[in-house]
């Protein structure tokens, strides 16, 4: 068996469900879509992206010794349909990757032990470096370029062997492995992911305007939401799905590979989340990427979410955190007893 079939077999039995492997200067065209999208300044306060954009725009610049990425899909497919949280309108709606543990564990767990086992293969003449989503890397062109899948109008990578719900990890090696040939894209005339944003957040097909995305809105922005965008997010607390969850792609995702991305946090009452302090919000999200954000981002988006609700049950609630210490909580708090 050749060391490309083993390594193939290790990536399945570590949980991926696909494989790629490219060259690290594969991908000059995405340093040019990178500072186009920068220079529009669709990335709003995420200037983190352009602090390390040489980086990105290079992967070889990242670490030179490198001769090969790998690139590898993790699946976190949803085990029901996640628009219908959508219609709970006094709960609130958390994005499928968040409802569990926090994947960047899940996914360097498995990209560690797929690497330590090449490292082995090949006697120790290789090293790697590992990296999911915290480093300056671009997955989703180094993807495509590594026969994955490609990216969808949406932006996102989708691949015709596993849908868009997957996670992408990256591990460069100093071994000089054949690189596959990059995938085409196969989206065709459907628009089904660019009709369904309630924001409006694609100026064009595979351009994202990220002040306009949910996900940005209330997972980065810091900050009072544009009051002209609140009614959009309906009850999105954290992040949304609605493109990934209307692609056609999907009828061929696969299970999730690992059942704790299946977890706790699916559509909690807004009135629980209302009511938590810092405390209680780190004990309830721990373990999970939603702690990033704290915990007066979180209550921010429950007030939205509370004011988009037509209940009022709610404006109590509301009411008593309209003082609230943190100024984006309190505005959001007051636009909400206004709307109930």
């Amino acid at each position: 068996m050749t060391l490309r079939a083993r390594l193939e077999a290790e990536a399945r039995a570590a949980g991926f469900v696909a494989l790629g492997v490219c060259r690290p200067d594969s991908i000059p065209e995405a340093a040019g879509r990178l500072q186009t999208f920068l220079e529009d300044g669709h990335h709003g306060q995420m200037g983190w992206m352009a602090e390390r954009i040489a980086w990105r725009g290079d992967p070889s610049a990242l670490w030179p010794e490198a001769r090969s990425v790998i690139m590898l899909a993790h699946s976190y497919a949803p085990d029901h349909d996640p628009l219908d949280d959508l219609d709970r309108a006094d709960h609130g709606a958390i994005s499928v990757y968040a409802q569990g543990r926090d994947y960047h564990d899940l996914v360097k767990k498995a990209l560690k032990r797929v690497g330590r086992w090449l490292i082995e293969a090949v006697e120790g003449t290789a090293e790697i470096k590992v990296f999911v989503d915290t480093a300056p890397v671009m997955e989703k062109p180094l993807a495509q370029a590594a026969g994955l899948g490609w990216q969808g109008k949406h932006t996102n990578l989708l691949g015709r062997g596993f849908g868009n719900w997957v996670f992408l990890g990256a591990i460069f090696t100093t071994l000089d492995l054949p690189p596959d040939a990059p995938e085409a894209e196969h989206c065709g005339s459907c628009t089904k992911c660019l009709d369904i944003c309630p924001t409006d957040a694609f100026p064009a097909p595979f351009r994202l305007d990220a002040r306009r995305c949910i996900s940005y809105l209330t997972i980065e922005h810091r900050g009072p939401v544009e009051e002209a965008l609140r009614p959009g997010l309906g009850n999105r607390i954290y992040g949304c799905d609605d493109c990934l969850a209307v692609c056609p792609w999907n009828k061929f995702a696969v299970d999730a590979s690992d059942i704790r991305y299946h977890g706790p946090h699916r559509a909690p009452p807004l009135e629980e989340l209302a009511l938590l302090d810092d405390a209680g919000f780190r004990a309830r999200f721990s373990g999970s990427p939603i702690k990033r954000i704290g915990r007066d981002r979180m209550v921010r988006n429950v007030c939205y979410a509370m004011g988009n609700s037509g209940s009022a049950r709610l404006k109590p609630v509301a009411q008593a955190l309209c003082e609230d210490a943190d100024s984006a909580v309190a505005d959001a708090a007051r636009w909400a007893v206004a709307r109930l």
